[in-house]
């Protein structure tokens, strides 16, 4: 079985008097929206040595967190405590930073919105999002946007980039927010669970959004002339209800998805097919970098593995050796 990252499902602590339980449902940045049981929400805030022990990250409250609000002297609310995660979706604050940035938590589904142009989604950027799902344990979906600007040759790549994530298990969407193509099996797949939409900026995720949730009225961006890369809209994160039941959670456009806390041995867990043939490795230490013996580097060469997600698998693997440091972990040859 896949190694996961450790997560705690312990009860919340018992409540005091002056205590309540909610979920987080907006980060600001500097001021949290708090949705307590029976329908009502406070903003929040939290002291300025707040931490969560084990975890060194930007923002140490993530929406769809599980907390606890004390009212204090001053008629304000603040955050005491955050409830152990049942999951989440951390990425690397940038890329030279060892800070970590959990995107959101507690959740059923992680949707990855990309786009085949304008702005184009690289492979490596899908693959390190899904690698982080399931590192994290969370489920993760990819939809392709925009299909509608697709001429013939986008429509054969759209088809092809499907098939491959497709054939490693994930479940893929191909659709339109401006024409509703596909919507229906996006409402499907969101119906009753708190889901993330993650994605580049400029994929068309606040489209997607106000297409789900009418009303939401999100505003949307155009694409840069010079760049062909999106504008950011969305300037912090959100979790919006969805009129047939659970919730979406939108967050600002994510330029880069650096993996953090991977140890090599456990890159390929994160890779279903690279994790699945590596089991016939001679070696049970094999990090598929050319070993006697190693049964991933033919199936990428008989292209049972596509040489795309081999290529992301070692682009993760050369991070993760720099982490640990590279002599402990040096190629065999």
């Amino acid at each position: 079985m896949a190694k996961k990252k450790k997560t705690s499902t312990s009860p919340a602590a018992p409540l005091t008097g002056d205590e309540r339980h909610g979920i987080v449902t907006r980060n600001t940045g500097s001021a949290y929206t708090v949705r307590f049981g029976d329908g009502s929400t406070a903003n929040c805030r939290i002291k300025g040595n707040f931490r969560i022990k084990g975890i060194r990250t930007t923002n140490p409250v993530a929406v769809g967190d599980h907390v606890t609000v004390r009212a204090a002297a001053d008629d304000a609310d603040y955050i005491t405590a955050v409830s152990p995660r049942r999951n989440y979706i951390i990425r690397r604050a940038s890329n030279l930073s060892k800070e970590s940035h959990i995107l959101a938590a507690n959740l059923d589904l992680a949707i990855l919105v990309a786009t085949l142009r304008e702005p184009e989604t690289p492979l490596q950027f899908i693959d390190r999002f899904l690698a982080t799902a399931e590192a994290y344990n969370v489920t993760p979906m990819l939809v392709l946007n925009k299909a509608d600007t697709w001429d013939d040759d986008d429509r054969l790549l759209g088809e092809a980039v499907a098939t491959l994530y497709r054939s490693v298990g994930y479940g893929v969407l191909i659709l339109s927010a401006r024409t509703g193509a596909g919507l229906d099996e996006l409402r499907e797949a969101t119906k009753e669970k708190i889901s993330l939409l993650a994605g580049n900026s400029g994929v068309g995720k606040s489209s997607l959004i106000n297409a789900l949730v009418p009303g939401a009225d999100l505003r949307t961006g155009r694409i840069s002339a010079i760049h062909h890369t999106g504008m950011h809209t969305t300037t912090f994160s959100e979790m919006i209800p969805l009129p047939y039941g659970g919730d979406i959670i939108d967050i600002p456009g994510v330029r880069g998805f650096g993996t953090i806390d991977f140890a090599p041995e456990e890159v390929s867990h994160f890779f279903p097919e690279i994790f699945r043939i590596g089991r016939d490795c001679r070696y049970g230490d094999c990090l598929h970098t050319g070993e006697p013996g190693c049964a991933v580097i033919p199936a990428v060469e008989r292209h049972e593995i596509s040489e795309s997600r081999y290529a992301s698998y070692l682009s993760i693997l050369e991070e993760a050796r720099e982490e640990a440091g590279a002599d402990k972990y040096r190629k065999p040859f």
